[in-house]
């Protein structure tokens, strides 16, 4: 039989449970507070050692390189293929071609299946196969469920041994690079990217030169032939699989599908484009009169990743940047110049990269921004960094060293890249150990000695009419862009 409780005791006991539950609840804040603690004053344990997982390298008779890294958390096979090519090997009147053939591989189909039937075949599987050709590097990969990687597999090869280069994908591919160069003024930050490589490398550079109109015309099929058969050999690749298959089964399969395509012997790697500094100062403007902020950057050459100062310039990017980070402290926090603000010592693998600063401000403190930035740019150069500065630099980038190995297709990727540039398999560790021996000292010699004050190109992309003191504040003259877009020829195919 249910207890029955007097209507006015109800309250009282509702009263009650309700006062007990908010003095358990206020005993337990006051508790928690006791115990918190600051968070400099947290005991962290140290970071755990990082560790390839364990790989297989082999070669196959005809060159191609080949790495295989199991994981069977999932039932899941990756797998790509990086060629010796890039875009800054196709010719300077012809831009566009190597992204086109990179495209239409895989596009237009195989001499044994159409476009069409790659597409149906890979969608009722829930795979794909992908190719590209990026400025150092062709690519093409594949994701497959472990139950399809034969098939999967297949088509991969197909479409890197026997692509057909359809007239009517190619078509399409510069009817859509012409669409490209249409919009390409419409965000102001892509007009201050594209047009800050040319000043550093030059317009005419691999490196700063952009696809027009006049150079898609020039692109026929032929050129795709052409450009596919010089760069697309298997003693030109690297091919890397990692997921859920067998070693052995997996060695057969590379074996089935690519044993048999031949070599070319006289292949050798391309001679890579020279770099020079196309500027080495000035003030450059592009008006773009509907804007009421300006786009920013400043900067000059750099160098590569196998510098040995690399790792200290990564220490010195750590101070520069980020939340506490000096500009962000100086330009954003107490300046109030800008939102986004930035300095980055940005290298490449095998040529000169930049050294990048810029950020977005209001148009009458583009002065002010500028010269902000200038500003601690000699301030890095001039004071050492503090003991606190160094140590949450390095702790950050310390830290952030486990995130380059996520997962097992990360690290493969990795591997495969410091092989195709000719960097050592533990490059990664290298850097970890020398970014953790980095000094105050350090990071001041690298500022001197790689940071040159006296030959940054400045480029702003805003109104002019808006930008109030006027840039020849900064420069006795400044030169202007102009970006405007060449009238479209009549299309030809």
């Amino acid at each position: 039989m249910a207890l029955k409780i007097p209507s006015g005791k109800k309250v009282v006991y509702g009263l009650v449970v309700v006062f007990a539950f908010l003095l358990l609840n206020f005993n337990f804040s006051v508790a928690a507070t006791a115990q918190a603690k600051h968070y400099t004053e947290l005991q962290l344990p140290p970071l755990p050692e990082v560790k390839f997982p364990k790989y297989e390298r082999f070669v196959l008779q005809n060159g191609l390189v080949v790495y295989l890294m199991e994981d069977h958390e999932l039932p899941l096979v990756k797998g790509t293929a990086l060629v010796r090519t890039g875009n800054r090997l196709e010719p300077l009147e012809k831009v566009g071609l190597a992204g086109f053939t990179g495209a239409v591989m895989r596009t237009g189909g195989t001499t044994k299946h159409s476009a069409d039937e790659l597409n149906e075949i890979l969608e009722q599987r829930a795979a794909s196969v992908e190719t590209g050709i990026s400025e150092t590097a062709g690519s093409a990969g594949f994701d497959a469920l472990s139950e399809d990687l034969e098939t999967v597999f297949g088509l991969f090869a197909e479409v890197l041994r026997s692509p057909v280069f359809a007239q009517e994908k190619l078509d399409l591919a510069k009817t859509q690079a012409r669409g490209a160069i249409a919009r390409r003024n419409d965000d102001p930050n892509g007009i201050a990217n594209r047009e800050f490589r040319k000043l550093l490398y030059g317009k005419d550079s691999a490196y700063g030169r952009t696809t027009e109109y006049a150079t898609v015309d020039r692109v026929s099929r032929e050129d795709l032939l052409k450009f596919y058969q010089q760069y697309f050999h298997p003693n030109n690749m690297i091919l890397g699989i990692v997921g859920d298959f067998d070693p052995k089964k997996m060695r057969s399969l590379i074996q089935a599908k690519f044993g048999d395509w031949k070599p070319n012997p006289k292949i050798a790697k391309p001679q890579l484009p020279e770099v020079s500094p196309a500027n080495t100062g000035g003030v450059f403007f592009v008006n773009q009169p509907q804007l009421t902020q300006s786009s920013v950057l400043i900067g000059h050459l750099g160098g590569q990743f196998n510098s040995p100062d690399y790792p200290a310039l990564n220490v010195l990017n750590e101070v520069l940047n980020g939340f506490g980070g000096r500009l962000f402290n100086e330009l954003r926090s107490r300046q109030g110049l800008a939102y986004s603000v930035y300095g980055i010592w940005s290298p490449r693998y095998d040529y000169p990269g930049m050294f990048i600063a810029g950020g977005q401000t209001r148009s009458d403190a583009t002065v002010q921004f500028v010269k902000a930035l200038q500003a601690e740019i000699k301030r890095i150069q001039a004071q050492k960094v503090t003991p606190k500065e160094l140590a949450f630099a390095k702790e950050s980038t310390l830290n952030s060293f486990v995130f380059n190995f996520q997962d097992p297709a990360q690290t493969l990727s990795r591997l495969m890249q410091y092989e195709y540039y000719g960097y050592p398999a533990d490059f990664l560790f290298r850097y970890q150990k020398a970014v953790a021996a980095t000094t105050a000292d350090d990071v001041q010699r690298v500022a001197q000695k790689y940071l040159k004050p006296e030959n940054i190109v400045t480029l702003v992309v805003g109104n002019q009419t808006a930008i109030q003191p006027p840039l020849t504040q900064l420069a006795a003259q400044v030169t202007p862009i102009d970006v405007t877009i060449p009238s479209q020829p009549q299309a030809k195919n």
